[in-house]
């Protein structure tokens, strides 16, 4: 397990490198860090899951509006708002196309968790690798979410692949909206 700082110019490549590879990132966001993985391999989210001690939907970051409008599955009538709400970090969940991602992180109704986060690294991560990554707080299911890089590798270092340290993160999860039949609710604020 190697840990490198995210201003370091060489981090994208070898988060990309691990992930095409099928490993298993811890990186910063905006809110809070993240372990990421390629939306669309099996294996590496089935070690997220096996990390984390559950199996539920799993959100992916996007790399822009753009991005985003061409995955959801919806009404081109209401995606104006959920990329409104998206341009301000945070998790939007809606139908998504066929293909996108893996269907073991999906929601009911082919939902995925969307997320734009404001950092550097995330931008360049996810505008470099050509799938959606993965975006779920590091920590055991029940356990709080860790902001520590250093606690990061000494609690998941024979589990994880790469860390990508952006120093103490002490932020809170995203808020969560769900889109549902032209409707939006606040899933968590």
């Amino acid at each position: 397990m190697k840990k490198i700082h995210y201003k370091n110019e060489k981090a994208i490549v070898e988060a990309c490198t691990v992930i095409k590879n099928g490993g298993v990132i811890v990186y910063p966001t905006d809110t809070l860090y993240g372990f990421g993985c390629d939306a669309k391999n099996e294996t590496a989210i089935q070690k997220i899951n096996s990390i984390k001690g559950r199996i539920s939907p799993i959100s992916v970051i996007a790399p822009n509006i753009k991005a985003v409008a061409q995955w959801m599955n919806i009404p081109e009538f209401h995606k104006t708002e959920i990329l409104d709400i998206l341009s301000e970090s945070q998790t939007v969940i809606a139908p998504v196309k066929e293909n996108i991602v893996s269907t073991l992180i999906l929601g009911k109704g082919h939902s995925l968790g969307i997320r734009i986060p404001n950092h550097p690294f995330c931008q360049q991560l996810s505008n470099a690798y050509p799938n959606p990554i993965t975006t779920t707080s590091v920590n055991r299911t029940g356990q709080s979410s860790m902001t520590n890089p250093n606690l990061i590798q000494d609690e998941f270092e024979t589990e994880i692949n790469l860390i990508i340290d952006g120093g103490i993160i002490d932020g809170n999860g995203s808020s969560i909206f769900q889109y549902t039949n032209g409707e939006l609710a606040v899933i968590r604020v």
